[in-house]
């Protein structure tokens, strides 16, 4: 056993001694060591309960042979960071977790891991270093919360961001707004849409790092702790095996993910998450992939925020392991082992579509293609990548005049003012990875033009990034970003933009020699970054269209 380094022999005593300063005893010392890695904390909706379900994994591996030892890592709240100098920070602490993880098990000698993440940043950075460490590995989430209630209809948090545009628009009161603050989150939980938390917990499922169910059972079940004990004791069949994080977390299964991501509508930051995953693992993945897939696959799940279906209903209608089915049954699927010991494709065949209006067939899907698209054209000549299927038909193909902003801040307050008119393009520049930097989400501008009424007629564009909460034509993580000198940096008010997500083109209409005439005039802006975190991260981070990972 690796934790033998630790355990045994003559040089080791003083090693022991301090296992048993901790309780344990010789039995247990001798006994196989379980990390169990997780982000509980008190910041965060999805993690508040996790020490619960800690408690249960803990249990499974009792039970089956192993001894837990818990630790814990970083974790935020993108919807508490949105909006402010906060989001600057979050993708940054996707490297933070896999730096703090792959530092612990090199210092603490585990036999083998649990991962149990819940939102956002968390659940690839675990992945991350899940792949860097190639121990035996298993995840098991949080699990998502359940929708609010509000005048008599579901919501989710994406609601929120977009009733600001309405009280703002004057078609709803403050009064209003705050009962539906109120009601919104009723369960702790990741947020209860299609956002990047759930997207990426679904996309566990298809990896096969995940037992069926974890993408999308409620926080709030006995299920959910019920799976967290099986999870503690799947970990103890995977060591006695020595199936380890890469005999699963391969070319085939990175490919079933955004095949699964394509047929799920999920959220844009997967385009960053799993190029990040396969990088660690010395796997080529980039945007290409995800547009080849996108071809050939069909949006068959169509979730909050792009419908009035949250992530509860998916699961009652079958959850991952039916959509699972749907694409076997098509030959979309690539052959891989899981960790239930099972292959992907036997997880497929058991999976059971029980409500046809939540997963739909090929022959009915709710968007032709996969639900992310891949944009390419002068202004992203290494890609764009939108929400297609989350894209209003009367915005699928549009040219407009561009509106520029330096910042989301200041396009914001534009929209909020009344300053953006239909057809617009709006442009936010300086947000990318570098440039942000720490490439921001941008739910506050995305949420304000659909509350003002504006998603139907303008679309947004940025070098920064998307919630997976956004909807409509928001398209972002244009490459090269404008702090690189990319085509997005030279855009003026006025300029012509044109925009076809069916034939995968975005172009700024703007003759070369104007083009060469203004990257002489105009001058890239300087960013004075005070967090020395950032600092560094401006150094090392690459493009988005590579993942945005560190180099």
């Amino acid at each position: 056993m690796r934790s033998d380094v630790v355990t045994k022999g003559l040089t080791r005593a003083p090693h022991r001694s301090l296992f048993y300063s901790m309780g344990l005893t010789d039995k247990e010392i001798a006994l196989p060591k379980i990390g169990v890695v997780n982000s509980y904390n008190e910041l965060v909706p999805g993690h508040i309960h996790l020490k619960e379900l800690v408690e249960e994994v803990k249990a499974g591996i009792y039970m089956s042979g192993g001894v837990p030892m818990e630790f814990n890592t970083i974790a935020i709240c993108d919807g508490i960071a949105m909006g402010h100098e906060g989001m600057n920070n979050s993708l940054p602490t996707r490297e933070i977790i896999a730096d703090s993880i792959e530092a612990t098990v090199y210092a603490m000698p585990f036999d083998a891991l649990v991962f149990m993440p819940s939102c956002d940043k968390v659940v690839p950075g675990m992945l991350m270093a899940a792949m860097r460490l190639n121990l035996p590995s298993i995840f098991v989430s949080g699990g998502p919360m359940l929708a609010g209630k509000f005048q008599g209809k579901k919501i989710g948090i994406s609601d929120l961001f977009e009733y600001v545009g309405k009280v703002q628009n004057k078609e709803m009161t403050l009064e209003e707004l705050n009962e539906a603050e109120h009601e919104v989150c009723k369960t702790c939980g990741s947020c209860s849409g299609m956002y990047t938390a759930n997207t990426m917990n679904c996309l566990t499922e298809a990896l096969g790092i995940a037992l069926p169910g974890n993408g999308t059972i409620p926080s709030v079940y006995s299920k959910r702790k019920r799976l967290a004990k099986e999870t503690g004791m799947q970990i103890m069949e995977l060591l006695k095996r020595d199936i380890k994080a890469r005999d699963i977390l391969n070319r085939d299964s990175l490919y079933n993910s955004v095949v699964v991501d394509m047929a799920l509508g999920g959220s844009t930051n997967t385009t960053l998450h799993i190029p990040a995953i396969a990088y660690e693992g010395g796997i080529s993945l980039d945007l290409n992939v995800f547009d080849e897939i996108s071809k050939k696959t069909k949006q068959i799940v169509k979730l909050s925020p792009a419908s009035s279906i949250f992530i509860e209903d998916f699961n009652e209608a079958g959850g991952v392991s039916a959509v699972l089915n749907v694409l076997k049954k098509y030959n979309l699927l690539k052959s891989n082992n899981t960790v239930s010991l099972r292959n992907i494709l036997e997880v497929a065949e058991n999976g059971r579509v029980l409500d046809k209006d939540v997963i739909r067939d090929f022959s009915n899907p709710y968007f032709t293609s996969g639900g992310i698209s891949i944009l390419k054209g002068n202004l992203a000549p290494k890609g764009a990548v939108v929400k297609s299927g989350a894209v209003h038909p009367s915005m699928l193909v549009h040219k407009g005049t561009a509106k520029v902003f330096n910042c989301e801040e200041s396009a914001t307050e534009a929209i909020l003012g009344g300053n953006i008119e239909k057809g617009d393009v709006i442009v936010i520049k300086y947000e990318g990875p570098k440039g942000g930097p720490g490439m921001r989400e941008m739910l506050s501008p995305t949420g304000a033009l659909s509350g003002m009424g504006l998603d139907m007629y303008c679309a947004l564009i940025t070098d920064g990034r998307f919630s997976g909460g956004s909807r409509g034509a928001a398209i972002g993580h244009i490459s090269p970003e404008a702090l690189d000198g990319g085509l997005i940096a030279y855009v003026k008010d006025g300029d012509y933009i044109e925009i076809d997500i069916p034939n995968k083109k975005l172009e700024l209409l703007v003759s070369n020699e104007e083009i060469e005439e203004r990257k002489k005039n105009m001058s890239i802006l300087e960013k004075n970054v005070k967090n020395r975190m950032l600092q560094k991260y401006m150094k090392l981070v690459s493009d988005a269209s590579e993942g945005a990972v560190m180099k």
